[in-house]
């Protein structure tokens, strides 16, 4: 067990690192972010921050000396800092989740190999093994990028036998990967995603159930509860946590689905980090996922994940920006809401740079009611629509 007073070290600066410690401060925790950007948000705000490249092996043993245990925020780490910060001080979740995670194959041969429900894949490392791969899957279809994959990046969806007249065409728009996942599409109904939480002793507990809606393969909005029959919410549940056992996660892990036509449950992608889908939980949930996350890397009890209200969260984009600052006074008139900014600098479109969420006594009504006040905030309407 680390006890409070102990020093958490974060690889990443982005959001999750910075929600991570903000949770951790009322437990007594001190962090240190390590990151190779200059202007990191979690930087801004943790008691260390070292800014170094990844590669950099004798700034990452420094790193190492001056924390107690060591957690991640996002999956681009390379192996090689992994390897060697593993060697030094604990890391949770362990470098081997990372690997897996962080990589569509691996993650793909991890489900498939343990029984865990999924889409069919084949791989291509050349355009020649990518057409033969599309025509074994069929249309529709959609192409990945095996690495580096995330937010929709590295995806093209194939919907007729044409698109792949020239695959090398195809090859080239993926920035010529090393290999890519064909898999096939999943016509569903809806896409949800399950946050569970595991200690080292195999505790594990799962948060409520999201239903989530994308834009342009970005997260926009994740209401709760779900709004689904109980035993499917407890097969996502239960799926979560078997994931969690089989990878050993010490730690948080996201799991995101698709509910398919005949309401079975497709694993889609696994994040073993905290959860852009998870974020409703700090306003919405007893303890937040960033909470339960520090609970389980130190080996506290874990916290009940119990809502005590409703909630819709909704992704704050740098599109929001496009017109000059936003009227944040306008979104606040609304005592329901509770806003979240990063401190990430300059707004691009498609950055994430805040959220808030809607707490509501009316879980149905909840959606309608917050869609409304992004539009407002946002004054440019937008047509929502689920994309794989």
């Amino acid at each position: 067990m680390f006890a409070p007073g102990s020093t958490i070290g974060i690889l990443g600066g982005g959001q999750l690192g910075r929600m991570i410690i903000l949770a951790g401060r009322p437990l007594g925790f001190r962090f240190h972010v390590y990151c190779p950007e200059k202007n990191a948000t979690a930087g801004a705000i943790a008691d260390t921050f070292t800014q170094a490249s990844y590669e950099d092996l004798e700034a990452l043993e420094a790193f190492a000396s001056q924390v107690d245990c060591i957690t991640f925020e996002f999956e681009n780490i390379p192996s090689q800092a992994l390897s060697k910060l593993s060697t030094l001080k604990p890391i949770a979740p362990n470098a081997n989740v990372l690997y897996i995670c962080q990589h569509r194959q691996r993650e793909k041969d991890f489900l498939k190999s343990n029984g865990f429900p999924c889409a069919d894949f084949r791989y291509a490392t050349s355009p020649e093994e990518l057409e033969k791969a599309v025509k074994a899957i069929g249309f529709p279809s959609v192409i990945k990028t095996a690495a580096f994959g995330y937010d929709g990046k590295g995806q093209i969806k194939l919907t007729e036998p044409k698109n792949i007249s020239d695959c090398s065409k195809l090859w080239s728009r993926l920035d010529k990967p090393n290999k890519v996942v064909v898999e096939k599409w999943i016509n569903h109904i809806g896409e949800y995603s399950v946050v569970c939480a595991r200690k080292k002793s195999g505790e594990t507990t799962t948060f409520p159930m999201a239903k989530n809606v994308h834009i342009n393969h970005i997260l926009h909005s994740s209401s709760v509860p779900a709004l689904l029959p109980n035993e499917i919410s407890e097969k996502a549940a239960a799926l979560a946590k078997a994931i969690a056992d089989a990878l050993d996660v010490v730690g948080l892990i996201a799991i995101e689905y698709f509910l398919d036509s005949e309401h079975q449950l497709i694993v889609n992608e696994m994040a073993p980090r905290p959860h852009n889908s998870g974020h409703y939980s700090i306003d919405t949930c007893i303890t937040s996922q960033f909470e339960q996350h520090i609970r389980a890397i130190t080996d506290l009890p874990f916290g009940s994940t119990e809502l005590h209200s409703n909630g819709v969260m909704i992704n704050l984009l740098g599109d929001v920006w496009s017109q000059g600052a936003p009227d944040w006074a306008c979104l606040l008139k609304d005592p329901r809401i509770k806003l979240h900014l990063y401190d990430k600098g300059e707004a691009r479109p498609g950055r994430k740079m805040g959220h808030f969420t809607l707490l509501h006594s009316d879980a149905k009504s909840a959606e309608s009611d917050s869609q409304a006040l992004f539009l407002q905030l946002n004054s440019q309407k937008e047509s929502l629509s689920n994309t794989q």
